[in-house]
Formats: C-alpha cells, sequence, structure tokens
C-alpha cells in the first residue's frame, strides 16, 4: 500500500505533463483551423478555387470580346443582328428555327 502510494506521488506530475504534450500534438496534427490536415485540405481548397477562377475569367473574356464587336464605331453587323434576333425572338420569313434544350447551347 505504501509503495502505490509513494509511485502515485512520484508520477502524478509526469502523467499531467505527458498528457498535456500528447494533447497539444494530437491538436496540431487535428486541430479544425491549425492542425496539419485542416491545412491540406485548405491548399485543396484553395486549387479548386483557382482552378474556378481560370474558368471564369476565360468566359469572361468570351463576354468581353463579344460586347467588343457592339461598341463603339466598329460594329459588327452579323453580331448586332444576332443580338437583336435573341432579344425580340424574331426571325425572316425564309429563316429556319432549330430549337434547342434548356442546357444546350448552340456556341
Amino acid at each position: 500500500m505504501r509503495a502505490m502510494k509513494r509511485m502515485v506521488q512520484v508520477l502524478w506530475l509526469p502523467l499531467v505533463f505527458a498528457g498535456l504534450i500528447w494533447h497539444f500534438a494530437w491538436y496540431a496534427v487535428h486541430g479544425p483551423r491549425v492542425g496539419s490536415l485542416a491545412r491540406e485540405a485548405k491548399a485543396a481548397e484553395i486549387v479548386g478555387a483557382k482552378v474556378t477562377l481560370v474558368h471564369v475569367e476565360a468566359e469572361r473574356d468570351l463576354m468581353e470580346r463579344k460586347v467588343a464587336g457592339l461598341r463603339g464605331d466598329r460594329i459588327d453587323r452579323d453580331q448586332l443582328d444576332e443580338r437583336a434576333r435573341a432579344l425580340l425572338n424574331m426571325v425572316d420569313k425564309d429563316e429556319l428555327v432549330v430549337p434547342y434544350g434548356n442546357g444546350h447551347r448552340l456556341y
């Protein structure tokens, strides 16, 4: 009994410190904001965001090129005619209309 009491008196402080070290080591790996696993997840999220950015910038550039044809002194008549027909939903007598589904685009 005395040996057990003596062992508890000797080991309680190192066990507390070992528990604290284990806790901080676990939190360094699995922590929600500062852990290495969270850092890897954020890096993957950043890569996905950069890919999305590239796609959106390409789409914006395409739209800017189309709008540039409708501005200023150099209006592209074909593009102007295309936009007017799309907005007004009109066609000439000799034209054929081919409907596309909602999710499909011609260009």
